[in-house]
C-alpha cells in the first residue's frame, strides 16, 4: 500500500508567505475528504464538452447558411427589381418611341404595339404587344422586320403565338437607326421573303 506524501513533501521548499497559504489550503482539503464516488451511470456517460463543440458548429454552420441564403434572394430581388425598373412602362426609363400598329388584310382583326427602348452598345431593346394574330402552322412564326426608305430592310426577331390572344415579346433592333424608319410585322408566304405583311403602323 503506497504511503500519502506528506506537506512538507508537496510544497518542497516554499518559503515564507507563499508556505502559509498553501498550508491553509492543505488543511482545508484534508477537512473536506475525498471527493464521492461518481455513479456507474454517470461514469459510461459520454463526455458533454465534444457534444456541445459538435452543437456549436452545426448551429454555426447553419447560421451561415441561412444568412447566405438571405443575402442570395436580397441580391437576386434587387437586380430583377433595377432591370424591370430600367425595362418597363413608367419606371424612370422611358420609350424612345411608341409605334401603333393595324392588321392588314391576312389579319384584319389584329392590332399591336411597338415600344423601342433607349439603346444599349448599339442595340434597341423593343416590346412589342399584340393581339389578333391567329396561330401559325407548326415550325412557321412571325417576323418583325425594320422598315427603311419604304420597303422592309433587315429582320429584328421572330416570334409564335398560342392563339388569337395579347402576348407581350421582346425583340432587338442591332442597326444604326435612322428618322422614318419604322417596323411591320409579317407572316411566312410561299415565294416572297420577307413574307406577307399583317400588322403595319396606324399612319401608314
Amino acid at each position: 500500500m503506497s504511503r500519502e506524501p506528506s506537506f512538507d513533501e508537496l510544497v518542497g521548499e516554499a518559503q515564507g508567505a507563499e508556505r502559509e497559504r498553501l498550508q491553509r489550503a492543505h488543511e482545508l482539503l484534508l477537512r473536506a475528504g475525498p471527493p464521492p464516488e461518481l455513479p456507474p451511470r454517470l461514469a459510461s456517460a459520454a463526455p458533454l464538452a465534444p457534444f456541445r463543440r459538435r452543437r456549436r458548429r452545426a448551429l454555426t454552420r447553419g447560421a451561415a447558411l441561412l444568412l447566405a441564403a438571405a443575402l442570395a434572394v436580397a441580391v437576386a430581388f434587387a437586380a430583377g427589381y433595377a432591370v424591370g425598373n430600367e425595362r418597363s412602362p413608367g419606371s424612370a426609363a422611358k420609350p424612345a418611341a411608341i409605334l401603333t400598329l393595324r392588321g392588314t388584310r391576312l389579319a384584319p382583326h389584329a392590332r399591336a404595339t411597338l415600344e423601342l427602348w433607349p439603346a444599349r452598345a448599339g442595340n434597341w431593346p423593343m416590346t412589342l404587344s399584340v393581339v389578333g394574330l391567329p396561330k401559325l402552322p407548326a415550325h412557321a412564326a412571325y417576323e418583325v422586320y425594320l422598315v427603311r426608305d419604304g420597303r422592309p430592310w433587315a429582320p429584328c426577331g421572330t416570334f409564335v403565338t398560342a392563339g388569337s390572344g395579347p402576348l407581350t415579346v421582346t425583340l432587338n433592333a442591332p442597326y444604326r437607326l435612322r428618322r422614318g424608319d419604322s417596323w411591320v410585322v409579317t407572316r411566312p408566304q410561299a415565294g416572297r421573303e420577307p413574307g406577307g405583311t399583317v400588322l403595319r403602323p396606324a399612319s401608314a
